[in-house]
């Protein structure tokens, strides 16, 4: 595993334009409340999971029965759906996505709630039974290209000559006010785990595709606690994307393989969440792919069955070696809060 330490905040250039994101976790609150099928997730003590960490307490936020959609994306697209719904009838409109998983999902099952219709381009990597899924929840569903990124160039030209509404959870220059909002949406689950904590996390691992869940987390994890947590950002080595981007200062594209953590294989930042956990995380950490399946693996042990996309905040943790845990301060003290963001693939 590589970690890249940081002084917050890194310094980045060409992104004046781009807003910080939203920590407005009450507004999220209130809309999603509205949701039938809402409910606050659990957050679990995983003491296996501490034990082989050498650690006082592992905590993990939940998040695979979210809204029946087994990931926390269900807080995301939805969220903007919804929002979008309060100002009139969306039934006449059509959403339009590219997704390398449960972004996908919420999209469908946001635009099928009220009224609207979907569309969601998939990489020709993407499993057909994820296909099947989102065709359940009404999507139309149109492969494209071999990457997440060549679906995604298919999704914005089809958004401009049929005249959908483009929803993406990444975000670039010229496309950022429904990013922003989504990622607000993803709030919702950080001040849930707030107010279960029974005490501050001296550290927190979070993972990350384009970003926008690291990115709030962590910028509610600032609002509520300062300083005090340490804040680690986890890719995949074959899609360092925030990690590639804050070493060069700027935006820029990172190159790799295909990788089994195809949640997170995204090979360009959202630019939100590429500002924001610019100022607010501590460390970058990559992991292999060996280390990515080594946390899914514990995670399934100690009953916290998931991908190895899913688990990668702990399988970070579990991959540091000796003077990995001196510099980022681990302890046997240490009080460490991963996201379970998803169930198994």
């Amino acid at each position: 595993m590589e970690i890249l330490h940081i002084t917050r905040p890194a310094p980045l250039v060409g992104l004046d334009d781009i807003p910080m994101p939203s920590d407005d976790a009450p507004r999220a609150q209130a809309l999603v409340a509205r949701c039938p099928l809402a409910k606050v997730t659990p957050l679990e003590s995983a003491e296996a999971i501490a034990t082989h960490a050498a650690v006082q307490d592992v905590w993990i936020k939940d998040e695979r029965g979210r809204m029946g959609l087994g990931s926390f994306k269900a807080l995301g697209a939805a969220y903007v759906i919804a929002f979008d719904a309060q100002s009139g009838d969306v039934s006449e409109r059509t959403y339009v996505t590219a997704s390398a998983g449960n972004h996908g999902m919420s999209v469908a099952a946001g635009a099928k709630a009220f009224g609207a219709a979907s569309v969601v381009y998939i990489a020709q990597t993407v499993p057909e039974s994820f296909a099947s899924r989102l065709e359940e929840q009404g999507a139309r569903v149109i492969r494209e290209g071999e990457t997440y990124e060549d679906s995604l160039r298919a999704a914005e030209k089809a958004a401009v000559d049929n005249s959908w509404d483009l929803l993406s959870d990444g975000s670039w220059h010229g496309y950022t006010e429904r990013p922003h909002r989504l990622m607000e949406g993803y709030t919702v689950l950080m001040a849930e785990a707030i107010e279960q904590l029974p005490e501050m996390p001296t550290h927190i691992f979070l993972q990350a595709g384009v970003g926008g869940l690291a990115c709030a987390c962590a910028a509610l994890a600032r609002q509520t606690w300062g300083d005090g947590p340490r804040i680690v950002v986890v890719e995949p080595d074959a899609a360092a994307a925030l990690h590639g981007s804050v070493v060069a200062g700027k935006a820029v594209e990172s190159s790799g393989p295909v990788s089994d953590m195809g949640r997170l294989d995204c090979k360009m930042p959202s630019l939100i969440a590429l500002k924001g956990l610019a100022r607010d995380a501590d460390d970058f950490a990559l992991i292999s792919e060996a280390e990515g399946h080594a946390g899914a693996g514990l995670a399934m042990v100690a009953g916290f069955g998931s991908s190895p996309s899913g688990a990668a905040g702990i399988a970070a943790l579990i991959a540091l070696d000796e003077e990995q845990r001196d510099a980022l301060g681990i302890t046997a003290q240490s009080r460490v809060l991963c996201v379970l963001s998803e169930g198994p693939a």
